[in-house]
Protein backbone atom coordinates (compact mmCIF):
# COMPACT_ATOMS: atom_id res chain seq x y z
CA UNK A 1 0.00 0.00 0.00
CA UNK A 2 1.04 3.75 -0.67
CA UNK A 3 2.88 5.43 1.44
CA UNK A 4 0.41 8.31 1.91
CA UNK A 5 -2.22 5.97 2.63
CA UNK A 6 -0.60 4.92 5.69
CA UNK A 7 0.29 8.42 6.84
CA UNK A 8 -3.48 9.18 6.01
CA UNK A 9 -4.69 6.31 8.06
CA UNK A 10 -2.24 6.81 11.04
CA UNK A 11 -3.54 10.50 11.34
CA UNK A 12 -6.74 9.65 11.54
CA UNK A 13 -6.34 6.60 13.98
CA UNK A 14 -3.99 9.54 16.04
CA UNK A 15 -7.19 12.11 15.84
CA UNK A 16 -9.61 8.98 17.29
CA UNK A 17 -10.83 7.52 14.03
CA UNK A 18 -11.12 3.61 15.74
CA UNK A 19 -12.05 1.87 11.77
CA UNK A 20 -8.63 4.15 10.66
CA UNK A 21 -6.98 2.44 13.20
CA UNK A 22 -8.03 -0.95 12.90
CA UNK A 23 -6.98 -0.50 9.32
CA UNK A 24 -3.64 1.17 9.96
CA UNK A 25 -2.57 -1.79 12.50
CA UNK A 26 -2.30 -4.63 10.03
CA UNK A 27 -0.44 -2.39 7.76
CA UNK A 28 2.30 -1.17 9.54
CA UNK A 29 2.27 -3.96 11.92
CA UNK A 30 4.36 -6.16 9.53
CA UNK A 31 6.64 -3.76 8.65
CA UNK A 32 7.50 -3.22 12.36
CA UNK A 33 7.78 -6.47 13.62
CA UNK A 34 10.14 -7.41 10.82
CA UNK A 35 12.34 -4.42 12.41
CA UNK A 36 11.67 -5.48 16.00
CA UNK A 37 12.84 -8.96 14.99
CA UNK A 38 15.82 -7.71 13.30
CA UNK A 39 16.64 -5.45 15.85
CA UNK A 40 15.96 -8.26 18.42
CA UNK A 41 18.52 -10.54 16.78
CA UNK A 42 21.58 -8.20 17.67
CA UNK A 43 21.18 -8.66 20.93
CA UNK A 44 22.92 -11.73 22.63
CA UNK A 45 20.96 -14.72 23.85
CA UNK A 46 19.14 -14.63 27.14
CA UNK A 47 16.88 -11.23 26.39
CA UNK A 48 13.59 -12.14 28.07
CA UNK A 49 11.58 -9.37 25.81
CA UNK A 50 10.18 -11.18 22.68
CA UNK A 51 9.61 -9.11 19.22
CA UNK A 52 5.91 -9.42 19.30
CA UNK A 53 5.89 -7.18 22.85
CA UNK A 54 8.27 -5.07 22.20
CA UNK A 55 6.14 -4.54 18.32
CA UNK A 56 2.90 -4.15 20.53
CA UNK A 57 4.17 -1.82 23.07
CA UNK A 58 6.13 0.57 20.79
CA UNK A 59 2.65 0.65 18.97
CA UNK A 60 0.97 2.05 22.04
CA UNK A 61 3.63 4.24 22.93
CA UNK A 62 3.71 5.78 19.59
CA UNK A 63 0.04 5.96 19.67
CA UNK A 64 -0.41 7.66 23.18
CA UNK A 65 2.76 9.98 22.26
CA UNK A 66 1.61 11.67 19.12
CA UNK A 67 -2.01 12.47 19.53
CA UNK A 68 -1.67 15.49 16.36
CA UNK A 69 -0.62 13.02 13.42
CA UNK A 70 1.87 12.67 11.36
CA UNK A 71 3.42 14.09 8.64
CA UNK A 72 4.82 11.11 6.98
CA UNK A 73 5.23 7.38 6.97
CA UNK A 74 8.65 7.75 7.98
CA UNK A 75 7.96 10.48 11.15
CA UNK A 76 5.95 7.46 12.16
CA UNK A 77 8.71 4.65 12.25
CA UNK A 78 11.10 6.94 13.69
CA UNK A 79 8.73 8.01 16.46
CA UNK A 80 8.18 3.91 16.70
CA UNK A 81 12.03 3.05 16.61
CA UNK A 82 12.44 5.34 19.39
CA UNK A 83 9.44 3.95 21.25
CA UNK A 84 11.42 0.88 20.79
CA UNK A 85 15.11 2.24 21.81
CA UNK A 86 13.14 3.68 25.26
CA UNK A 87 11.70 0.06 25.79
CA UNK A 88 14.83 -1.92 25.33
CA UNK A 89 16.45 0.66 27.45
CA UNK A 90 13.94 0.70 30.43
CA UNK A 91 14.37 -2.95 30.52
CA UNK A 92 17.59 -2.63 30.82
CA UNK A 93 17.58 -0.61 33.96
CA UNK A 94 15.12 -2.95 35.18
CA UNK A 95 17.41 -5.69 34.51
CA UNK A 96 20.38 -3.44 36.47
CA UNK A 97 18.60 -3.31 39.49
CA UNK A 98 19.98 -4.50 42.91
CA UNK A 99 16.82 -5.75 43.61
CA UNK A 100 16.34 -7.70 40.05
CA UNK A 101 20.30 -9.00 40.57
CA UNK A 102 21.72 -6.34 38.87
CA UNK A 103 25.20 -6.60 40.57
CA UNK A 104 25.12 -10.22 39.35
CA UNK A 105 25.70 -11.87 35.91
CA UNK A 106 22.75 -13.83 34.55
CA UNK A 107 23.83 -17.41 33.48
CA UNK A 108 21.18 -20.05 31.91
CA UNK A 109 23.12 -23.54 32.81
CA UNK A 110 21.63 -26.05 29.94
CA UNK A 111 23.03 -29.35 29.27
CA UNK A 112 26.64 -28.76 28.25
CA UNK A 113 26.92 -25.07 27.92
CA UNK A 114 26.52 -21.69 29.60
CA UNK A 115 24.92 -18.16 28.21
CA UNK A 116 25.97 -15.26 29.52
CA UNK A 117 23.26 -12.21 29.30
CA UNK A 118 24.38 -9.16 27.63
CA UNK A 119 26.05 -6.29 30.39
CA UNK A 120 22.98 -3.77 30.69
CA UNK A 121 25.64 -1.13 30.75
CA UNK A 122 25.80 -1.73 27.30
CA UNK A 123 22.35 -0.79 26.14
CA UNK A 124 22.64 1.92 29.09
CA UNK A 125 25.91 3.61 27.45
CA UNK A 126 24.15 3.41 23.77
CA UNK A 127 21.32 5.26 25.33
CA UNK A 128 23.49 7.86 26.71
CA UNK A 129 25.73 8.06 23.71
CA UNK A 130 22.03 8.55 21.61
CA UNK A 131 21.02 11.26 23.80
CA UNK A 132 24.02 13.66 23.70
CA UNK A 133 23.54 12.89 19.68
CA UNK A 134 20.58 13.58 19.63
CA UNK A 135 21.27 17.22 21.31
CA UNK A 136 24.48 17.50 18.91
CA UNK A 137 23.44 16.07 15.81
CA UNK A 138 19.83 16.06 15.41
CA UNK A 139 20.18 14.81 11.90
CA UNK A 140 22.38 12.40 12.77
CA UNK A 141 20.23 11.02 15.26
CA UNK A 142 17.57 10.59 13.08
CA UNK A 143 19.74 8.88 10.86
CA UNK A 144 20.65 6.22 13.23
CA UNK A 145 17.17 6.19 14.66
CA UNK A 146 16.00 4.85 10.91
CA UNK A 147 18.95 2.57 10.61
CA UNK A 148 19.53 1.11 13.68
CA UNK A 149 16.28 0.65 15.28
CA UNK A 150 14.29 1.16 12.52
CA UNK A 151 15.72 -1.52 10.46
CA UNK A 152 15.75 0.80 7.03
CA UNK A 153 18.40 0.32 4.50
CA UNK A 154 20.63 3.10 3.33
CA UNK A 155 18.07 3.83 0.62
CA UNK A 156 15.27 4.35 2.42
CA UNK A 157 17.18 6.45 5.14
CA UNK A 158 17.65 8.50 2.01
CA UNK A 159 14.72 8.41 0.84
CA UNK A 160 12.98 9.24 3.88
CA UNK A 161 15.20 12.35 4.62
CA UNK A 162 15.46 13.47 1.01
CA UNK A 163 19.37 13.34 0.56
CA UNK A 164 21.91 11.22 -1.67
CA UNK A 165 22.35 7.57 -0.68
CA UNK A 166 26.31 8.07 -0.87
CA UNK A 167 25.42 10.78 1.81
CA UNK A 168 23.67 8.46 4.10
CA UNK A 169 26.46 5.81 3.81
CA UNK A 170 29.61 8.35 4.47
CA UNK A 171 27.45 9.91 7.33
CA UNK A 172 26.63 6.56 8.83
CA UNK A 173 30.49 5.48 8.83
CA UNK A 174 30.71 8.65 10.51
CA UNK A 175 27.91 8.27 13.12
CA UNK A 176 28.66 4.90 13.68
CA UNK A 177 32.46 5.27 14.86
CA UNK A 178 31.10 8.36 17.05
CA UNK A 179 28.33 6.45 18.91
CA UNK A 180 31.16 3.36 19.17
CA UNK A 181 33.64 6.23 21.04
CA UNK A 182 31.21 7.80 22.97
CA UNK A 183 30.33 4.47 24.42
CA UNK A 184 31.82 3.34 27.60
CA UNK A 185 31.79 -0.20 26.86
CA UNK A 186 31.58 -0.56 22.67
CA UNK A 187 30.28 -3.97 22.10
CA UNK A 188 27.09 -3.51 21.20
CA UNK A 189 27.06 -4.41 17.56
CA UNK A 190 26.96 -1.77 16.02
Amino acid sequence: MESKTVTVLLNRAAEGDRIAAREVLPLVYHELRRLASARMAKLPPGQTLQATALVHEAYLAVNESQPLGYESRTQFFIFAARAMRDILVDAARRKSRIKHGGDLDRVELEDVGLVVETPVEDILALNQALDTLEIEDPEGHRIVMLRYFAGFSQSEVADALGVSERTIERRWRFLRAWLLQHQASPRDGL
